[in-house]
């Protein structure tokens, strides 16, 4: 037998999976992509070139192919661009597709039904926040505060991701945020990886969380985790609440539980009618309400 032919399967599992097997234009390609967000949806050569460290030519032929897939589309002839028709298809097909989505849409309907204010379901990608599925609240005030599917949120400055942040301790912090300091947003927005990992502990043990104007000045939210099969964090259920409505919506309505219980009800849902693990010892809504705005 032949030196070639007597390889052992871990050695082929190897091979296959070595770095030759990439195609470096294909992994730009992507890289190019990942770079448009909702803060920056446009783009050109000469910035993608810095970012990527790529030639700008490199970039330049890049996105001609991407542009006549319809991945990318010209913004002007100044060799700008933004996300096409492509991406996007790809995006909500994915949505379409998440178990999460299609078990949860129902129930924050009904959030909002039962609420009257607008409900969504997150999920965390790396340092973002993604907003998955939405329940549009259709009283007048709320016509002006619309997110669409897709947004992306800071995590460590938003009460949603100290949310999802949930299950990482203070090491798995520091390695997802390296940096000495984090970007401000707001007066509310924590300055180090060290007050970010007190306020996503505070809410841990909750078992909810309660923003107000945390990344948006007067708007506050009301957020409660999803739980996986393993009991970590799959995503949450949120409320918008416009800042003047929230103390009554809390105090009046039992607003709090409603989203705990929305949120539990997926988790349900997710898991065969199990729900894994447990909920943060909380206390009242009114004592964590005026907790978490001292």
């Amino acid at each position: 037998m032949t030196p070639e032919l007597t390889g052992t399967a871990s050695d082929t599992q190897k091979d296959r999976s070595d770095t030759n097997y990439r195609v470096p234009a294909l992994e730009r390609g992507l890289r190019i992509l990942t770079e448009f967000s909702l803060r920056e949806p446009v783009l050109g050569v000469s910035e993608l070139s810095k970012r990527l460290g790529i030639p700008r030519t490199t970039v330049f032929r890049l996105l001609q192919t991407l542009e006549a897939h319809g991945f990318v589309e010209r913004t002007d002839t100044d060799r700008n661009c933004r996300p096409g028709v492509a991406a996007l298809r790809l995006g909500l097909e994915y949505l379409g597709s998440l178990e999460l989505t299609g078990l949860g849409q129902p129930l924050i309907d009904q959030l909002r039904d039962d609420t009257g204010f607008t409900a969504h379901i997150l999920v965390r990608d790396e340092r973002d926040v993604v907003f998955v599925a939405k329940a549009q609240s259709h009283a007048a005030p709320f016509s002006s505060v619309r997110v669409s599917i897709g947004t992306r949120l800071p995590a460590h400055a938003s009460t949603h991701g100290h949310v999802l942040l949930g299950d990482l301790d203070a090491d798995e912090l520091h390695a997802l945020y390296p940096e000495r300091t984090l970007k401000r947003y707001t007066q509310h927005t924590p300055a180090t990886v060290d007050a970010l990992h007190a306020l996503v502990l505070a809410n841990a043990r909750r078992g909810f969380a309660i923003g107000q104007s945390s990344f948006e000045s007067g708007i506050s939210v009301v957020t409660a985790p999803v739980r996986d099969a393993t009991g970590r964090i799959a995503a949450v259920v949120t409320t918008t609440i416009l800042s003047p409505q929230l103390a009554p919506a809390l105090f009046e309505s039992n607003l709090v539980d409603k989203v705990r219980f929305t949120a539990d009800q997926l988790t349900q849902r997710l898991n065969g009618g199990r729900v894994p693990g447990s909920r943060g010892a909380g206390s009242s809504a009114r004592h964590d309400f005026v907790r978490t705005h001292e």
